[in-house]
């Protein structure tokens, strides 16, 4: 297959008609297809393109834009299954899960088709006599949206969407690893009638199509999804160039498992949490902080558990862990785990690249369970990003909470208890943008916002009608019919 850029309502190649390779990691040899190689040349074609559309866009009400999308969602139906197949071999991830990554774009889409009737602002009494106060959301321009390949059609969904049915202009960058799934997810609002120009694709590497959209004097708002590291460079050049900018990136979540907690249901979260997409979540369980009492007959039944899941090809469906995305991430979690072992973790499981059988050819890494980590390990703190969890004992409660927070992320947390005073507790104290109380880490719904704090974001949210503050600016607006001068913030009184 040729993926191609998409640019003012036509597919088009690279201007330099380079190309790169977007293969199975389940099988390296199978190539899914090749895409578009862009340079700067294609950004400023996109960003053009973008900019000339949004004239016309942002005065089609609201509404009707909120339309558009959700055609997108109806086309996401009827094609969910194909676009499902084709992430699961583009990606790996097991073809359960690919299904509910194109369930999240189809609900994100009726969720924001009905913001287009709800870009509520506020009416607010004068201190004026004969004065009207009001406050209006105005779209901000030309949004450039940079995504991850874990989640190819639900995140881009998340930034598309919103910042369409507000009024601006998009281009997408996807990730490399993901450039077929993102050929299908524009071809969709294609489908959908949106006017040219207003929709925008453009493939290519991040050191040069991200470097050009970061600091393209056209664009008005960059919305990455990503590493810190990355983050902190593109916040860096969104200030210096006066853009808005919207950070989402790691994190180093935790599930909790008190005493007193359903173990069963625990041990459920924990699986899920720390292997579901091979790890490769940012809300991925990296760490079970547990109580003392429970440690041994917890980590016994997770040892269990975890020996029984199945490495495998995505597309079948008896895989219950597919493979990591690339080789480079291969790499990485094998690192890590030559780090764990020198600062004298145990591996309890796994801790090694598979090879076996029809595994040969992937990129597959074996679900891993870390005991004995203190929470000044590494592991304890960085972002591994893989199969990998690390086990923390704790004597009390208070303990779990503060080895919880210690670490320079805050996505996403999870505590099992059946004390509610504890459960209202972490609620209060937890340092993280979402907190599950007796469940997994991960599962982030589209209506509800989504993002962290320290270094998980820059404090804006996705998702939700929170995402509306990231795609609007607030305009304020006063009408005086009073037919004379009246001077707000003067002493008139005597």
């Amino acid at each position: 297959m040729t993926c191609l850029n998409y640019i003012n309502g036509e597919w088009i190649p690279a201007q330099s008609g380079a190309t790169l390779e977007s293969r199975n990691p389940a099988d390296w040899r199978e190539l899914i297809a090749t895409f578009p190689r862009s340079e700067a040349g294609d950004v400023d074609a996109a960003v053009a393109s973008a900019r000339q559309a949004y004239r016309t866009w942002r005065l089609v009400p609201a509404p009707a834009r909120g339309e558009f999308i959700h055609k997108v969602g109806q086309l996401l139906i009827q094609h969910k299954e194909t676009l499902a197949q084709l992430m699961s071999r583009e990606m790996g991830k097991p073809i359960a899960e690919a299904r509910g990554d194109v369930q999240e774009g189809i609900d994100c889409a009726f969720y924001y088709a009905g913001e287009g009737r709800r870009l509520f602002g506020q009416t607010t009494p004068s201190e004026m006599p004969n004065k009207f106060a009001m406050s209006v959301r105005i779209p901000i321009g030309v949004c450039a949206l940079i995504t991850p390949w874990n989640f190819p059609v639900a995140i881009p969904c998340w930034k598309m969407m919103p910042a369409l049915v507000c009024g601006n202009t998009v281009i997408l960058k996807p990730a490399k690893d993901t450039s077929t799934c993102a050929n299908f997810l524009v071809w969709l609002f294609q489908e959908a009638g949106l006017p040219p120009g207003v929709v925008n694709l453009v493939h290519g590497e991040g050191e040069t199509v991200g470097k050009a959209l970061l600091e393209h004097p056209g664009v008005d708002l960059v919305s990455f999804t990503g590493s810190s590291k990355t983050g902190a460079e593109i916040g860096a050049t969104c200030g210096r160039t006066h853009k808005r900018v919207c950070l989402e990136l790691g994190g180093k979540n935790a599930q909790v498992v008190m005493e007193d907690a359903d173990l069963e249901l625990a041990l459920e979260g924990a699986l899920w949490g720390a292997f579901g997409t091979s790890g490769q979540r940012c809300t991925a369980t990296s760490r079970l902080i547990l109580h003392r009492d429970i440690k041994d007959k917890f980590t016994a039944m997770l040892l269990e558990h975890t020996s029984k899941l199945r490495l495998g090809h995505g597309s079948d469906p008896n895989t219950d862990v597919g493979p990591l995305v690339n080789q480079g991430q291969l790499q990485r979690i094998s690192h890590y785990l030559e780090i764990a072992r020198s600062e004298g973790a145990k591996v309890l499981i796994g801790g090694e690249i598979v090879k076996d059988g029809e595994l040969h050819h992937g990129f597959f890494f074996a679900p891993t369970i870390l005991d004995g980590v203190t929470p000044d390990m590494r592991v304890a703190r960085e972002e591994i990003f893989g199969p990998v969890v690390a086990l923390i004992q704790v004597s009390e409660f208070e303990e779990a909470i503060a080895i919880l927070n210690d670490t320079s992320y805050g996505l996403s947390s999870s505590v099992y208890t059946r004390d509610v005073n504890r459960a209202f507790q972490a609620m209060r104290d937890i340092e993280a943008g979402i907190t599950y109380i007796n469940g997994p880490t991960i599962g982030a719904e589209v209506h509800l916002p989504f993002g962290g704090v320290k270094q998980t974001g820059n404090g804006h949210r996705e998702a939700g009608s929170a995402a509306l503050d990231v795609f609007t600016e607030w305009k304020t607006v006063y009408v005086d019919f009073s037919g004379k001068l009246q001077r707000a913030q003067i002493d008139n009184r005597e």
